[in-house]
């Protein structure tokens, strides 16, 4: 593997896992397994390291919810089948929540670089639900729903509020 993917490699798990800020640049050079001047190479900071790893993540993320919802054909089957995604995913991820989300939360309010990619993911996912319903309104409620849902069961390590609210979308959308 080359040193820019096993850089990303590292990034993709600890900015994940311990977070942007808790994460330091020499931590991933020395779990890389490259040098220092390698990664400068690459990346000219942290910051556009932190770039690549999103949109990695953001890759990564819709791929993951492709795969898992490509045998639902009616979409409001596979809208409401994108929570029970969540439900995996906070399985195989121990609830860590959304990357997007938790990086928003550790950046600058004026980190534009950055906030243009988180905007742009959660953009793709309002667009995701607009597209498989086809109703602007309907496909809003259920993005809150999810985004959520994201949150509370990150905060409360709990599948309850995704189950709840899959309930509520059964009654919206059914």
């Amino acid at each position: 593997m080359l040193p820019k993917e096993r850089i990303l490699d590292k990034a993709f798990v600890l900015f994940h896992k311990q977070g942007y800020n808790a994460t330091g640049i020499n931590q991933i050079i020395e779990e890389a397994k490259v040098a220092k001047a390698s990664f400068y190479q690459h990346f000219k900071s942290k910051e556009d390291l932190c770039v690549a790893f999103l949109n990695q993540r953001h890759d990564y993320w819709f791929n993951e919810l492709e795969k898992f919802s490509l045998s639902k054909k009616d979409s409001k089957v596979k809208a409401l089948s994108s929570f029970d995604f969540l439900i995996f995913m906070n399985q195989k991820e121990n609830f860590r929540g959304c990357s997007f989300l938790n990086i928003l939360s550790e950046i600058p309010s004026d980190n534009v670089k950055v906030l243009n990619v988180i905007q742009n993911h959660k953009s793709d996912l309002r667009n995701y639900f607009k597209n498989i319903l086809n109703d602007e309104l309907l496909a809003a409620h259920v993005y809150l729903l999810f985004e959520s849902c994201i949150i509370e069961s990150q905060l409360f390590k709990s599948n309850d509020l995704i189950e709840q609210s899959k309930k509520i979308i059964q009654t919206l959308i059914l």
